[in-house]
């Protein structure tokens, strides 16, 4: 190998004594991300333990430790973003890897859980995958409602949801996805779940909590309108403080990788979303003294268990922040009102925006964007479409454009999501997941209406950007499904047959 002087770096910085756990990954992904694959970034660094821990996260995120030096308590590095020798076919191979280099391992993925990291395929462009969620068989509801109340055993219900989740994974591969979710069969809905996973917090029914909104019977009026079942829905009620006694989904991934061989993605609701769903007054408040308080507590869950799930191989973690087209198409500043769960009041738009923001790059930033997503949409609790928000994305570009994830998977079907073309403006490293189905509508959509659609997107971002799946899932809370499972299967297997014809048009 030539010596490190001899390579140029396209990018370089100063890391100073920031540790990898301390914000040098955050400079790190800020500064690799613009680069083009087998391009070269050059860091500096007074921290010896950098030496350690940055292996292991080049292996961790698919970038290639090229070449360190150290003298002068200086270390130098230069990491390709993707494999070096990729993009020098005729060059230098990678240095080899030595003994104390891959016994290291990277500081933020140091979780009970953590393993040695699998190679993980990339996710092909027109790839076809589910939101999340898949309709539960009224046997399974049963045995969801029973463990809620304490009367079904924790292994005869984790029996009972095995069973449940083969089936929804049987109907994902019959239909022909390319990522394969279990279908959030072991959820009572797609946020709250956390609640009974967590310390110092309990499920209850929404109703349970109407005497802490400002004017209980008008609220509870404006559920019923709404078409909200608020004595089915369960809230997180927070008592003290939050803990991360087990995992959230690691079990749900390990499943899916137990029966199936196609890659699994998981879904997990986002940090801004539990913080409304969790911050209450007079509940909450009494464990916390603010909501930016409790929000720390969750950042810190959320980001172990993403570190935790894309150690153990998940294909993609999505993040599902619905709650966003509230903040910006919702009423006003200080309201309550019910979105996707989410009863906590919120504050002026752009401060409720810069939050969400702040939540998200503490979650995610330093983690691989390539395997990480955002889902936003308009509301999925009702098969009726005046309930739920509308508007277009144009209030939300901002924040799209920068959250430290590599695709977004967008409500686009429904006519309530606004013009496609706002989305061009997106940066060309996110890829955009497409809405092609209405999970909300029990018609099956046509092969012709799924094409004109999903072209429409690639004549707007190009066929390589392009995911495609469902406005939302099929049963974002268990007692509320939006489709059959029949009917969710064949609109899969319809949007399968239209990205299968559009890869061979377009490669």
């Amino acid at each position: 190998m030539p010596p490190a002087d001899d390579l140029r770096p396209a990018a370089s910085f100063d890391g100073g004594d920031l540790d990898c756990g301390n914000g040098l990954l955050l400079l790190i992904r800020k500064h690799i991300d613009p680069l083009s694959a087998g391009q070269l970034l050059e860091i500096f660094s007074r921290e010896s333990s950098v030496a350690e821990d940055l292996p292991s996260w080049c292996r961790l995120t698919g970038n290639e430790l090229v070449a360190h030096e150290h003298a002068n308590r200086v270390h130098r590095f230069l990491v390709s973003r993707g494999p070096f020798a990729a993009r020098h076919p005729q060059g230098v191979a990678a240095p080899s890897v030595t003994a104390r280099e891959v016994q290291a391992s990277p500081t933020w993925a140091a979780t009970p859980e953590s393993h040695s990291v699998p190679i993980v395929a990339p996710i092909p462009p027109l790839a076809v995958l589910g939101i999340g969620s898949w309709p539960r068989p009224a046997w399974m509801l049963r045995a969801l409602h029973e463990r809620l109340c304490g009367r079904l055993d924790e292994n005869e219900f984790q029996q009972t949801a095995d069973d449940a989740v083969r089936l929804a994974v049987a109907a994902q591969e019959r239909a022909g996805v390319d990522l394969l979710t279990d279908g959030e069969q072991r959820r009572d809905n797609y946020a709250s779940f956390v609640g009974a996973l967590l310390e110092n917090c309990q499920l209850v029914p929404i109703t349970d909590l109407l005497a802490y909104v400002d004017d209980p019977e008008h609220f509870a009026e404006e559920l019923r309108g709404l078409d909200v079942p608020a004595d089915k829905v369960r809230h997180p009620a927070v008592f003290g403080k939050l803990a991360r006694k087990r995992s959230l989904a690691l079990h749900e991934l390990q499943f899916v990788q137990s029966i199936a061989r196609a890659p699994v993605k998981v879904a997990l609701p986002g940090p801004y979303l539990l913080t409304r769903t969790m911050w209450l007054e007079c509940v909450s408040d009494r464990a916390y003294a603010s909501r930016e308080e409790l929000a720390a507590d969750i950042v810190t869950i959320l980001r172990t268990e993403a570190e935790a799930l894309l150690q153990a191989g998940a294909a993609l973690v999505q993040f599902d922040e619905p709650v966003l087209t509230e903040v910006v198409h919702g009423r006003t500043a200080g309201n309550r009102v019910f979105m996707c769960g989410a009863l906590g009041a919120r504050r002026d738009t752009e401060e409720e925006l810069d939050f969400a923001e702040q939540l998200l790059t503490e979650t995610l930033s330093g983690l691989p964007t390539d395997r990480l997503a955002l889902h936003i949409c308009r509301g999925n609790w009702t098969t009726d479409e005046g309930a739920a928000l509308t508007g277009d994305y144009a209030p939300l570009m901002g924040l799209l454009s920068r959250a430290p994830v590599g695709a977004v998977l967008l409500e686009m079907c429904t006519p309530r999501a606004g013009d496609m073309a706002l989305l061009a403006a997106l940066p060309n490293r996110l890829r955009i997941g497409v809405g092609v189905v209405n999970q909300k509508s029990p018609r099956v959509e046509t092969l012709p209406e799924v094409l004109s659609r999903a072209e429409r997107a690639i004549e707007l971002f190009g066929a390589e950007r392009v995911l495609l799946h469902p406005d939302c899932g099929f049963a974002t809370f268990a007692d509320s499904p939006i489709a059959a499972a029949d009917v969710a299967e064949r609109k899969l297997a319809v949007v399968v047959q239209a990205a299968r014809q559009l890869r061979e048009r377009f490669g």
